[in-house]
């Protein structure tokens, strides 16, 4: 999936700089991932680490977690249910009727046939687990497959906060069920969809890797519509862009984003803190630092990279197309 603030190619920078503070060796260590988002930096550290501790805030978040780290061991017959679910016949359901053109809408997220290849399957991933066809880890692969087939075919500029008048290319292909296949291990690994500041005080282990919202975008906005396919609740959508109600993160705010994070600094019970942030945050790099130093050994690196754009055809400039990604290191003393 095309995220803002995806990790994706700077995974290898994020694991270099890991083992450089707590060594090669990771097997024996618990790694938390607080602001999972895609879950893509806590699916890297899952083959090297005891355990990983997945959150976000976001449940389409959760669900991608809850398949792409939570489950662990293989399942029975879900080729079976990929296939099933992709000779569904269409449905004029809760999609189709508030986020595609269809008889009377004004909203174009999807074409019509991919609304209702959506509201078909999402029905019948939900009748399933409610028959006890499937169990829950079937559920949530089945769900997050969804969810990123879904996401292949939407007819936005990669987020949600608006949609195209006409449909792009990608969005006249027919959505195709893709099986969202997670990587196999025998360890246990937990995944929460709590507010991070609270769930901070319940948890511990070794390694903490940060990465909230650096500014004022919501992501329970910009995402607004994978959250609900993904929790498929009756609601009446507002506005233009048909908005759910949604959480507002207190790091998306200048007033609030530095206390909440000096208190997610002071409640983490983990001796290894990384953040990840950029120049272009809301904290400074000046405020996290001396945040940070309150509480133990304090170091910085920084890696140049090329940030995501919505629109590849903004910002054509070399030099705006590129940001300095911060990871702020700590050593917490207890």
């Amino acid at each position: 999936m095309n995220y803002i603030g995806s990790k994706n190619k700077l995974n290898p920078f994020i694991l270099e700089n890991v083992q450089k503070v707590v060594g090669a060796d990771l097997s024996n260590k618990i790694f938390c991932d607080l602001f999972a988002g895609t879950g893509i930096v806590g699916r890297n550290f899952k083959k090297l680490v005891k355990q990983v501790i997945s959150n976000d805030f976001e449940y389409y978040s959760y669900v991608l977690n809850r398949n792409y780290i939570g489950n662990h061991l293989p399942l029975d017959k879900k080729d079976y249910f990929i296939k099933r679910l992709n000779d569904l016949s269409p449905v004029k359901g809760f999609i189709y009727s508030n986020y595609c053109i269809g008889e009377k809408g004004s909203r174009q997220y999807f074409s019509d046939e991919n609304g209702k290849k959506i509201d078909s399957i999402r029905i019948q991933i939900q009748k399933w687990r409610n028959e006890g066809t499937i169990d829950n880890a079937t559920y949530f692969f089945l769900l997050a497959s969804l969810l990123e087939s879904s996401d292949k075919v939407a007819n936005t500029a990669s987020v949600y906060g608006a949609y195209l008048k006409k449909l792009k290319k990608s969005a006249q292909k027919d959505l195709i069920l893709e099986p969202a296949d997670y990587q196999l291990n025998k360890n246990e690994h937990l995944v929460f969809n709590q507010d991070s500041n609270e769930l901070i005080k319940t948890i511990e282990g070794d390694i903490l890797y940060l990465d909230p919202p650096y500014n004022a975008r919501q992501y329970g906005a910009n995402y607004h519509l994978l959250n609900t396919i993904a929790l498929y609740d009756e609601f009446t959508p507002k506005g233009k862009t048909g908005l759910r109600d949604y959480n507002r993160s207190q790091y998306c705010s200048k007033g609030t984003v530095l206390s909440a994070f000096d208190n997610l600094i002071k409640y983490s019970n983990f001796k290894y803190i990384f953040l990840s942030y950029n120049n272009e945050g809301l904290m400074s790099k000046k405020e996290v630092q001396d945040t940070m130093e309150k509480y133990g050994n304090y170091q910085l690196v920084s890696k140049e990279y090329q940030r995501f754009k919505a629109d590849k055809t903004e910002n054509r400039n070399h030099k705006l197309n590129k940001t300095e990604e911060y990871l702020h290191i700590l050593e917490k003393k207890f």
